[in-house]
């Protein structure tokens, strides 16, 4: 049944390959439909791409596939309001908008800028590591702090914030598994003015009854109270909140940008970290080949993405008539490219199915492709590299099952149970 590609809880036990393998092959582009899911009312189906340069395709065509005309998340905005309002997202523009909103912050994100963090990240990931020795911990949640923490420096968010974004995204993006939708952090450390935000917090249901959608404006009126707050209190900086504030962004630019960041930025690595490690554990082979070749680090952290995709898929509509593999997509429909099928795409990938951290060329799309190609990639790599550095010396063993996110869009780990210790030489 292809319904199972779209439904939630097929990735609770992990991500389909052997139906995209099949896809592949037979249907490359399938029509999937769009099932009620619990409260959350059905859609009317998409166009699947499977294959690699289908994938690219779709990714670098933005006057055939739109970012900007039904948003990039396969389910749909409740109302034309919400679409609206989320169409001022840098993620949900086409060129020349997205263009333009992309320099805006790109300063903060070039190599220069990623070098000048790099000590304060690794000395950060070994302080996390550290902590962590001889005791039994979650893993999800030592990786789940170095993105917010580094996310907090490069926004400007006071330290005793930076959970919020955490707790943000995990509304956002984990709102079809039950444990994330409401997840709430203790707010007795806050400052001042984060629980003056906090009071703005929406319930999480509409007045007829209908779940709030995560997306929507109302749903997140917390977080653009503290970004508005934020933005008051700042002194100019070279930091993303100070361009934003000088990039003459409108009042929606702004409000979404800061979405952006606070949760982009923070839940592609605190589901690609865990994955990471879980995928070297499940590969001793591969672990002890990177232990007794530590050069190796930067090809591993690419075989990761690879391998195990934070994102696995974003939705485009057809700005036209277009044909792809043979389907004949019609102006208006959605098209959802699988980054976790192109990944595994034998086509491009030997031994797809294998986990190979020697692996090169590594022609992974985990960051996109195309004008929406992730702006915080290098900034992702630096964190992912000091994270292994510190763990690759150490014991490493699980305590206990890791439990996947139920979640359509985020190959994501929400508890995995280890325990670290120092190697015995």
């Amino acid at each position: 049944m292809l319904e199972e590609i779209f439904l939630p809880a097929t990735y609770a036990t992990g991500i389909p390959y052997d139906t995209f393998q099949r896809l592949r092959a037979e249907s490359p582009v399938c029509w999937i439909p769009e099932p009620a899911v619990g409260a959350w009312p059905a859609g009317p189906g998409y166009w699947a791409v499977f294959p690699h340069a289908d994938v690219k395709h779709v990714l670098r065509s933005p006057e055939l596939f739109s970012s900007n005309l039904g948003a990039t998340q396969i389910r749909d905005p409740d109302t034309p309001a919400d679409l609206h309002f989320v169409q001022s997202m840098m993620l949900n523009q086409d060129p020349p908008d997205h263009s333009r909103l992309r320099r805006i912050v790109a300063a903060a994100f070039t190599p220069r800028a990623v070098r000048a963090l790099e000590t304060t990240i690794e000395d950060r990931a070994r302080s996390l590591i550290e902590s962590a020795l001889n005791q039994d911990v979650d893993f999800v949640e030592i990786a789940a702090d170095l993105p917010v923490w580094t996310l907090a420096k490069i926004m400007g968010v006071p330290d005793e914030d930076r959970r919020l974004l955490y707790d943000w995204a995990s509304r956002v993006i984990g709102y079809q598994d039950a444990e994330y939708s409401n997840l709430a952090s203790d707010t007795s450390t806050l400052s001042p003015m984060a629980r003056e935000a906090l009071t703005h917090r929406p319930a999480s249901t509409r007045p007829d009854g209908r779940p709030m959608n995560p997306r929507s404006r109302a749903a997140l009126a917390d977080m653009f109270a503290y970004a508005h707050a934020l933005a008051e209190s700042k002194q100019p900086t070279d930091d993303v909140m100070s361009h934003m504030l000088s990039g003459g962004l409108t009042g929606a630019e702004f409000e979404n940008m800061f979405f952006l960041f606070a949760v982009a930025g923070n839940e592609t690595l605190r589901n690609g970290i865990p994955g990471g490690l879980l995928t070297l554990l499940e590969n001793p082979d591969q672990l002890t080949l990177l232990r007794r070749n530590p050069d190796l680090l930067p090809s591993a952290i690419e075989e990761m993405l690879r391998y195990w995709p934070p994102v696995m898929d974003f939705r485009r509509t057809a700005t036209q008539d277009h044909e792809l593999s043979g389907q004949k997509i019609k102006m208006g429909d959605k098209v959802v490219v699988y980054h976790a099928s192109a990944n595994r795409d034998e086509t491009v990938f030997e031994s797809p199915d294998t986990f190979d951290i020697t692996r090169t060329p590594n022609d992974h799309v985990s960051f996109g492709f195309g004008p929406h190609f992730c702006l915080g990639a290098h900034l992702a790599r630096t964190q992912m590299r000091a994270i292994f550095k510190n763990l690759l010396p150490l014991e490493i063993q699980q305590t206990g099952t890791p439990t996947r996110l139920v979640s359509n869009f985020q190959n994501g780990l929400k508890h995995l149970p280890l325990r670290l210790t120092p190697a015995l030489h």
